[in-house]
């Protein structure tokens, strides 16, 4: 038989519950891990319904993922076959270790386009006035899946830390009337072949280390002597949000995926040209520089991927 006290404790529920003349179910909550170690702290302190992470793709073969093993691994883990991604290859060991040690499995996702694939769409690369690269190969995929496994709002944990005043106000300028982040959604075909789309309301954001006073040394310290691999910098090796010198010293570090980059301005100004006769200024990823200009600077000094942090990395990780 219950107990006294049972009975209570689930009348209380129940109350609590109880909301404008009907029950609402508690959100599922998602952690949004992007493979720094940021979002990585916020997996391991804040257990989530689940843990997401989004894989940026490319089916060049000279940015291939030099394991072949790990490659079918990853290809089983999103569905697709994964040939490489324009991150760090080091991203992978760090989902997987981080895998391990949470003792959670993480959703791992992926757009359905490769970052080429996106270029070709829009005819353009993207460039800070036109960040389609976060929202097709990451938010995307994210709504997809929501979309699929869902029929009700979540609410989505953001590593954003306590000095990050700013992300967080930006991400709550974004919010609805009704509080929640909106998301157009392919629910299927008109007859004519179109995409028919409905927008819904899909997440609720939060941000546990705003709230909690977590800032970038109790993130460092904490993984100091952790079982997780990650690379110096998050995010793709040529985002358009890094310094020119930073860039420069990448095609020293990352030569194959650099070079995917100029090869992507490139080929954005011969669509371009094939359509309009003329060089488009969204077929360059900095307004100023063409990537194969930066390639052939010269450096003046040495420096190391430890002179630099996530700042310099474009917060993709969201």
């Amino acid at each position: 038989m219950e107990s006294e006290l049972q009975k209570w404790q689930e009348q209380v529920l129940y109350l609590t519950r109880f909301k404008n003349n009907k029950i609402t179910k508690a959100m599922k909550t998602v952690n949004n891990v992007s493979g720094g170690r940021t979002s990585a702290y916020l997996a391991a302190h804040y257990p989530a319904d689940f843990n997401l992470f989004a894989l940026v793709r490319t089916n060049d073969k000279d940015c291939m993922y030099p394991d072949a093993k790990l490659r079918q691994i990853v290809s089983d883990k999103i569905g697709v076959e994964f040939i490489g991604t324009l991150e760090d290859d080091k991203i992978i060991h760090t989902i997987l270790d981080l895998e391990q040690y949470l003792g959670q499995e993480i959703e791992w996702i992926t757009s359905e386009y490769a970052f080429e694939d996106i270029i070709v769409k829009k005819k353009a690369v993207p460039n800070v006035s036109q960040r389609f690269c976060t929202s097709m190969l990451k938010i995307v995929p994210m709504q997809q899946w929501w979309y699929k496994n869902f029929d009700e709002p979540i609410e989505v944990r953001l590593g954003f830390r306590a000095n990050e005043q700013g992300r967080k106000k930006n991400t709550l300028a974004s919010l609805n009337e009704r509080g929640f982040v909106p998301a157009k959604v392919v629910v299927g075909k008109h007859e004519n072949g179109n995409n028919k789309w409905k927008e819904f309301d899909w997440q609720k954001p939060a941000f546990p280390l705003i709230d909690n006073g977590i800032f970038k040394d109790d993130v460092e310290n904490y993984w100091k002597d952790k079982p997780v691999r990650f690379a110096p910098i998050n995010n793709c090796v040529g985002c358009f949000h890094q310094e020119p010198i930073l860039l420069r010293k990448r095609f020293d570090w990352h030569p194959n995926k650099m070079e995917w980059f100029i090869k992507q301005e490139q080929a954005a100004e011969n669509l371009v040209k094939k359509i309009n006769g003329q060089r488009s200024q969204y077929t360059k990823w900095k307004s100023q520089f063409l990537y194969e200009q930066i390639k052939n600077h010269k450096l003046q000094l040495d420096i190391f991927e430890s002179d630099f942090n996530e700042c310099d990395s474009g917060y993709c990780g969201l």
